[in-house]
């Protein structure tokens, strides 16, 4: 797990790791929790598992059959600090210190440009259908039953071979230099993110959540990049789209919050990044005592800024307009310290790959509301995917 500010989380080795695909996820993930207190726990958490906190369902086509949750507890864990390597878990010696410097190596290659034409992604839908979707979407919207919906189409490659996407996260990673990037592998699973977002984070009895909405390309210079980020701070569908979902995250941490904790610490913030400016809000509250991991995750998730509000009514109509299993997509990619706090990203600009089936799967979307004009929204698309492929190319 890496900030991309000289600071990260390195996890490597044991065979403690938790594949759960259905039935009864939610509550297996708390007794692994609970049966590993005071240790780090790395997780992964599908988007699916909606389907046991709610009444819905997943039927879709799933091109990867990633699990619905995966639980690890690495026999060492490494915390980087710049050059600074400290074993925060597992044995502090020498082999475990070379192992976790020749993981981290690994990671940091040269870009590869030879793979640029190896892989090629078809879209799971074609344009006139993406875009007879989001009128449907925004039909519903002005019949009242939505009032935004995070709308995402999957891009997929087959016949890919491990060589080919070897420097993956590496080359995402420079495009994006992203605050919650990370790789994890496990089994025939790699997963290389590139995530600009963070889901919830834990400290004590305060948990923040600040979701994305609002997104702008970076200028060429100094002054059109000041304007880029002036017009997405004043862009007022940008701004709506991302009031609505604070108040839905509003709604969801009151479920678990003290009286009167839940607070908008920023509202529409622009940060900027390598390659965009992101319209960012915080919201935070005081947890009520003696709340489990589980507690958290049933009020909370999947996140507001990947499904919609109101949240259950927008998951329904995703399952509906969207051709594919979100799986990971969505999801979280995070970890657990020991003494229970937690920080957990949202999987975007994010490719997964499934060694056994030689799948490479990418997935990307937009927020869908009264006026959202489809041709554009068909467009962001196509940007999005763009950075991702440029990743698997060695392209900057």
């Amino acid at each position: 797990m890496n900030s991309n500010d000289s600071t990260g989380l390195l996890g490597f080795g044991g065979n403690q790791l938790l594949r759960l695909q259905e039935h009864n996820t939610m509550d297996n993930i708390q007794n692994f929790i609970d049966e590993n207190s005071n240790r780090y726990i790395f997780l992964c958490l599908s988007y699916d598992l909606k389907n046991e906190i709610e009444q819905l369902s997943s039927s879709n086509f799933d091109s990867l059959g990633f699990p619905n949750a995966v639980l690890w507890v690495p026999k060492c864990v490494v915390k980087i600090n710049d050059d600074v390597l400290e074993i925060v878990q597992g044995l502090d010696n020498e082999d475990n210190l070379s192992e976790a410097k020749r993981i981290l190596a690994s990671l940091v290659q040269p870009k590869q440009n030879e793979n640029k034409n190896k892989v090629i992604f078809g879209a799971g839908i074609d344009k006139e259908e993406y875009i007879n979707s989001v009128k449907k979407l925004k039909n519903h919207i002005q019949r009242g039953d939505i009032y935004e919906v995070n709308f995402c189409k999957e891009y997929t490659s087959n016949n890919v071979d491990l060589e080919t996407v070897k420097n993956t996260y590496f080359n995402i990673n420079n495009i994006t230099k992203a605050p919650f990037s990370s790789y994890f592998k496990f089994d025939e699973y790699e997963v290389f993110c590139g995530s600009p977002e963070r889901f919830m984070k834990r400290q004590g009895q305060k948990l923040l959540t600040q979701p994305i909405k609002g997104t702008s390309k970076r200028g060429f210079n100094g002054t059109e990049d000041t304007l880029l980020k002036t017009r997405l701070e004043r862009d007022p569908k940008e701004r709506s789209e991302n009031i609505m979902i604070v108040d839905l995250m509003r709604n969801d941490l009151s479920k678990i919050a003290q009286k009167g904790s839940v607070k908008v610490e920023e509202l529409c913030k622009i940060y900027s990044f390598k390659t965009v400016h992101q319209m960012i809000s915080t919201v935070s509250c005081m947890l009520k005592p003696e709340l489990k991991f589980l507690d958290i995750l049933n009020a909370t998730f999947p996140m507001g800024s990947m499904t919609g509000a109101p949240k259950i009514r927008a998951m329904q109509l995703i399952e509906e307009h969207e051709s594919f299993k979100r799986g990971l997509y969505s999801g979280s990619i995070g970890y657990i310290d020991p003494s229970g706090d937690f920080d957990l990203n949202v999987i975007i600009r994010t490719i997964i790959y499934n060694q056994n089936l030689k799948t490479l799967s990418c997935a990307v979307g937009s927020a869908i509301t009264i006026s959202s004009e489809p041709e554009k929204e068909y467009e962001e698309c196509g940007i999005k995917i763009q950075k991702l492929l440029d990743g698997i190319a060695g392209q900057n």
